[in-house]
């Protein structure tokens, strides 16, 4: 966004914000984009002063568990106790997870998610739960044996994360939206951070040619210039390639690209064109 709007990828200020600061923060203009594992709801959408922009990445809450536990099914969690970070969607699908099924589950809840994390592998709770993505992220990054912890097969929610940006700024909220949709396109057309030059200077695709503002100038319909989506692609590579880099299976995560697949591929993933 940085790169595709400002000109410069490094023109950015990270805020770190845990669950209960996160929609404050964007409220109050302390932070102008909310680039979490945040989970799009109605609510969300239309009571905060918020607007969803797309979805980055398709998720499903999960739970861990310690390989010693032997419990290979999230059923088996009846009675047990379940850490947890309040303030988030994650505590209320534990709870509704636990009442259809009669599991009886016993929330140990916490305010912040290191607490929550330290809580499961000190063996305060026989299980974690958190969106699948977020547990593979702590079993790999707190645990000090990753192996000893199994992440149990069940999704018990849908989950699907992406940025926020506060109402009543229609412009920047077209930009993060079509950022995104800019990234996800130019990965299904071929377009990448190593062949972008190229491909500006050669491709006669007519796709490929409107995406680099080689032909048409969607630039200037959002208020940026022509060179927009070419800048971002050329910062970060397009959505696989940003994919791979930080979550796929050959980063420290190990996540499959599964759901968050091109849509031609199997996947989720379905880019508005930009035209």
């Amino acid at each position: 966004m940085a790169a595709a709007t400002l000109g410069d990828a490094e023109k950015v200020k990270y805020v770190p914000l845990n669950a209960q600061q996160r929609f404050t923060a964007l409220q109050s203009g302390e932070v102008d984009v909310l680039s979490r594992n945040t989970t799009f709801s109605l609510t969300r959408d239309a009571s905060l002063g918020l607007h969803v922009t797309g979805v980055t990445y398709y998720d499903g809450q999960g739970f861990m568990v310690p390989v010693k536990s032997k419990i290979k099914s999230a059923k088996q969690l009846k009675g047990q106790t379940v850490c947890v970070q309040s303030g988030t969607t994650t505590e209320k699908n534990l709870t509704d997870y636990s009442k259809a099924n009669g599991l009886g589950i016993k929330p140990v809840v916490f305010e912040q998610l290191e607490a929550a994390e330290n809580a499961y592998f000190t063996g305060r709770c026989i299980a974690y739960t958190t969106d699948a993505s977020g547990l593979a992220s702590t079993r790999n990054k707190v645990a000090k044996v990753p192996a000893d912890h199994v992440i149990l097969p069940e999704l018990i929610s849908k989950e699907p994360l992406g940025p926020m940006v506060r109402r009543g700024d229609d412009e920047w909220f077209a930009i993060v939206k079509w950022t995104i949709h800019g990234l996800l396109e130019s990965e299904e057309y071929g377009i990448t951070q190593a062949n972008v030059d190229a491909l500006k200077a050669s491709s006669t695709d007519p796709v490929v040619k409107r995406i680099l503002g080689v032909s048409d100038d969607t630039g200037k319909l959002l208020g940026l210039d022509k060179e927009w989506m070419a800048r971002a692609i050329k910062a970060t590579g397009n959505y696989g390639e940003i994919f791979e880099r930080n979550v796929g299976p050959k980063s420290a995560l190990g996540l499959p690209r599964g759901a968050n697949n091109q849509w031609n591929k199997g996947g989720l993933m379905y880019a508005y064109p930009i035209r």
